[in-house]
């Protein structure tokens, strides 16, 4: 059973700041995300300099295979930092995941290419892959429920959505690098050594994110849970989680279907998508990318605040209905009028049907388990989804984008994930307080 905060030795002036914490863990969430999805951002020149084939094709996919194994591993991540968050807690989650992910772009930021060393070029970019991909593993669980425990009972949507609407400004950031150096650049200038830029910056910016999560303040639910002697148990979080809610962990993992597909088709791999596809330059793909993600900032925090007042049920079904029957049309439209601002309508529109469901998904997960076991629960039934149907996702699809489904296999993918997560949706299990 859910406590509430009158066994707990918190001063009512650091509970009453949830504005602070939601400001920072939204700034480091933003400032982690960024070192993540910068790689898609550049896997074009990454193929070419560690994944050298002859043909273009070729060389890519193994890029985004390199991106989708720092996937396989977030299971792993999911499990040992999530753990580690319901023991330790949330704050000390936290700080974790930014220290590794530091750590990996770093390795990727500063790797020797393939015609210097051969082989192990490619074996330092995996390694820094998994190194992100362990880190971003533990990362929403943390983030998801540091931020609706500390949120006001009639605002959980509101706060938890900055999560994501902090990725959105992460991939603003992002796209704002990448429209910068292939503006300034030459194509030879970013394939020899520009492309290291956004890495670089990525390691520079994460002493801010460190600042910020040493000066968080737990949770007053976390604080409350270990100071019941209650809700001890002698089962580890990851023992209960299989246990006592598998049922809740397979709708959540139905349910973050949507959420990790929507994600890394209509956001990350987009720019790509559209390059390769429909013949955009980098700059006109960034360009929408960057426009369409202003969109999703707003629209998360949007989104998020409607839920508190209307419920998340409802405001899920919308968007994941409006994903199912409006995605393909928007890319054949695209795919028959492929200019500049046909592009940045389809790209914004995308983003504001993904913030309606990604931007109400973290405070809808995070009531999906009590708070002894919310990190790991989140963790394992979001990572799982995003490891099977989203880390590999720009790999699968560029493949088929060279076969005979070609631009149709996006919006087919999208359609697919949002009738399975839409069903999820309507039997998902009742909410548990998050106070």
């Amino acid at each position: 059973m859910e406590k509430t905060y009158q066994n707990l030795s918190v001063t009512p002036a650091r509970r009453s700041s949830p504005e602070r914490a939601v400001a920072a863990a939204s700034i480091g969430n933003a400032l982690e995300w960024y070192d993540f999805t910068v790689y898609a951002l550049f896997a074009i020149y990454i193929a070419h300099n560690f994944f050298p084939g002859g043909d273009h094709t070729v060389e890519l996919v193994k890029a985004f295979l390199a991106f989708g194994l720092g996937f396989v591993i977030r299971p792993l991540g999911a499990i040992v930092i999530g753990v580690y968050g319901d023991k330790a807690g949330r704050k000390a989650a936290l700080f974790l995941t930014i220290m590794i992910m530091a750590a990996g772009t770093l390795l990727i930021a500063v790797a020797p290419t393939y015609a210097a060393i051969g082989v192990g070029a490619p074996l330092m970019i995996l390694a820094g892959r998994v190194l992100q991909g362990f880190s971003a593993g533990g990362e929403i669980g943390g983030a998801a429920a540091f931020l609706v425990e500390h949120a006001p009972a009639d605002k959980k949507g509101k706060y938890a959505s900055w999560l994501q609407a902090s990725m959105a400004i992460s991939n603003i950031m992002g796209a704002l690098v990448a429209f910068a150096v292939t503006s300034l650049l030459t194509e030879q200038e970013i394939g020899d050594w520009g492309w290291r830029i956004p890495f670089f910056i990525g390691v520079l910016i994460a002493p801010v994110g460190l600042w910020l999560r040493k000066t968080l303040d737990e949770t007053p639910a976390f604080q409350a849970e270990q100071a019941s002697l209650e809700n001890k148990s002698a089962k580890t979080p990851l023992k209960l989680v299989f246990s006592d809610y598998f049922g809740h962990l397979i709708k959540g993992f139905a349910f973050s279907i949507l959420w990790a597909v929507c994600v890394y088709v209509l956001i990350i791999y987009m720019p790509i998508f559209v390059q390769r596809a429909f013949g955009f330059s980098p700059s006109e793909a960034f360009t929408a990318s960057l426009i369409g993600n202003v969109f999703l900032a707003v629209g998360c925090v949007s989104a998020g605040s409607i839920s508190d007042r209307i419920g998340r049920r409802l405001m899920l079904a919308i968007a994941a209905g409006a994903m199912l029957v409006a995605v393909y049309p928007l890319i054949w439209w695209l795919q028959s009028s492929p200019t500049l601002t046909t592009l940045i309508i389809v790209q914004s529109l995308f983003c504001i049907m993904v913030s309606g469901y990604v931007g109400v998904a973290p405070a809808t997960l995070s009531e999906v388990f009590p708070t002894n076991i919310r990190t790991t629960g989140m963790s394992l039934a979001y990572n799982a989804a995003v490891t099977i149907f989203g880390g590999f996702a720009p790999a699968t699809l560029t493949w088929l984008g060279s076969t005979g489904i070609g631009y149709h296999a996006p919006g087919f993918y999208v359609m697919a994930a949002a009738f399975i997560s839409l069903i999820a949706v309507l039997i998902l299990p009742k909410p548990y307080s998050t106070n």
